[in-house]
């Protein structure tokens, strides 16, 4: 019945005009940009008046901005790591497989990645992207995979600041060349504006450091040890975190953000050029959020809302109503969604849940809460008002009620007056991690000191991360 319903309403899409002529009946295409470190208030139709994103804010403002979703968490710093698997296979961030046990199982579970259901349904899938930090067992199902990696190269015609422009050039090529019979599925993965930031010179020209505000959280040191306060992220700044670092930062990753725009729009010309702009339902997500001076804060390792795991999703196309919704989403459910458009059957494993309920106006919301989680250190979980952080390793607690702070700066977790919140929340986020399989303690009978002191400028340098394997170690540092 639900497969009936779903050809139904994608039918319905094609028998309406579109810019004036009927639609051939078929799949719609969907192509899917995924951006790296992108935070929620990353376009200037999401929030910030600095930010110069034309051709992205024309999806917000055609399309449907989901203000609420979030990626799951993570057992290791590379935040994007476990992000780019639940978004590949559906599954939440406890239950993923790794690509070691991927291949020891003979991948059993390779009918059930993404592009393997979609090229089963009549897509032809086509993936350009960053070459590390991705499930490789998941991309390589693609049609066609390229690997664009020029993270570290500073100079020349094939430096990072041309990655959009080198995204967008392979893009337009396959849209020139692509089976015209066929709907396409493209994953676009660039590797921008994940750090070092380096944007083409005119995009750089459009920010000075000197006229970005700083954060309204803005702190020189986070108030306490979060579990992760030496990361690699962490030492993009030095300590304490200045007025004048914070916005040359900002300004460097809001340049990123303006030139991977402008070649997007580059792609979006194409699709009118080739008639199939109209027929294309169009994502744009982050992998992770971003701290940028907030809390003291410069790394994805931490679970403020503007912070590691809060991303932008916006949906825009044939069937996608105009407007923003609050529910609380998860960056796995656009694997069912994804399935539900493009009429193929969801796989018993995929935990996400599809989000045409809310598209359609059916339903309001697919969850009542949502939990997020780093490592064994930081577990959270929020409803439509109020916001617990644990720290479970310090014997530390956060609650914000984020209707009123929604820059979390006001700490109520101590006050009298809110403990039976602090309670709720408290049994709240003990369900959610029991849905999930999170067994990660929240309390510790020998907690460490809170206390943290930063890294002497010019002195000792950040501690080293304990014995890790050699691929844990890489995917630290991304």
């Amino acid at each position: 019945m639900k497969n009936r319903f779903t050809w139904w309403w994608l039918a319905a899409w094609w028998i309406a005009p579109l810019a004036g002529a009927a639609a051939p009946a078929r799949q719609p295409n969907i192509l899917h940009i995924h951006a790296d470190d992108h935070r929620a208030d990353g376009l200037q139709a999401l929030g910030n008046p600095v930010l110069k994103t034309p051709n992205l804010d024309t999806l917000v403002e055609r399309g449907l901005t989901f203000t609420r979703c979030y990626t799951q968490g993570s057992m290791v710093g590379a935040v994007c790591l476990p992000s780019r698997t639940m978004l590949l296979t559906g599954r939440s961030w406890l239950r993923l497989e790794t690509p070691a046990q991927a291949k020891a199982s003979g991948y059993a579970r390779a009918a059930s990645y993404l592009p393997k259901v979609l090229g089963a349904a009549g897509y032809e899938t086509w993936h350009m992207g960053k070459s590390g930090n991705e499930f490789g067992p998941a991309i390589q199902a693609f049609h066609t995979n390229l690997v664009d990696d020029a993270r570290g190269i500073a100079e020349g015609p094939d430096s990072r600041s041309g990655a959009g422009r080198r995204l967008a050039d392979a893009a337009i090529d396959f849209l020139k060349r692509r089976p015209a019979d066929r709907p396409f599925y493209m994953y676009l993965a660039p590797p921008v504006p994940h750090d070092p930031r380096l944007a083409e010179p005119e995009f750089s020209k459009l920010y000075q450091p000197e006229r970005i505000p700083l954060p309204a959280a803005f702190l020189p040191v986070h108030p306490w040890d979060n579990g992760e306060m030496t990361v690699r992220d962490e030492q993009l700044a030095p300590w304490p975190r200045t007025p004048e670092n914070t916005r040359r930062q900002i300004a460097d990753y809001y340049a990123c953000i303006s030139a991977l725009d402008h070649h997007l729009g580059r792609i979006f010309a194409q699709l009118k050029a080739a008639g199939e702009f109209e027929r294309t339902i169009i994502i744009f997500t982050g992998d992770n959020g971003l701290s940028l001076g907030e809390h003291g804060l410069f790394g994805k390792q931490n679970l403020y809302e503007f912070g590691g795991m809060h991303v932008p999703l916006v949906l825009v196309g044939p069937g996608i109503p105009q407007g923003r919704s609050q529910a609380l989403v998860y960056l796995m459910d656009l694997y069912p969604t994804f399935c539900e458009l493009a009429g193929a059957a969801i796989p018993p494993p995929v935990e996400g849940k599809s989000l045409l309920p809310v598209i359609q106006g059916r339903e309001p919301k697919v969850r009542e809460a949502l939990y997020t989680a780093y490592r064994d250190c930081q577990r959270a979980v929020r409803d439509d008002r109020w916001k617990l952080i644990r720290y479970p390793l310090v014997d530390k607690t956060q609650l914000f009620d984020l209707t009123a702070d929604p820059h979390e700066l006001a700490n109520l977790a101590e006050q009298p007056g809110h403990a039976a919140t602090l309670a709720r929340m408290t049994r709240l986020l003990e369900q959610e991690m029991a849905r999930y399989g999170d067994t990660a303690p929240l309390k510790t009978a020998q907690p460490k000191p809170a206390e943290w002191k930063p890294p002497v400028p010019g002195g000792k340098t950040a501690p080293k991360a304990k014995t890790k394997t050699k691929a844990k170690a890489s995917q630290a540092g991304s």
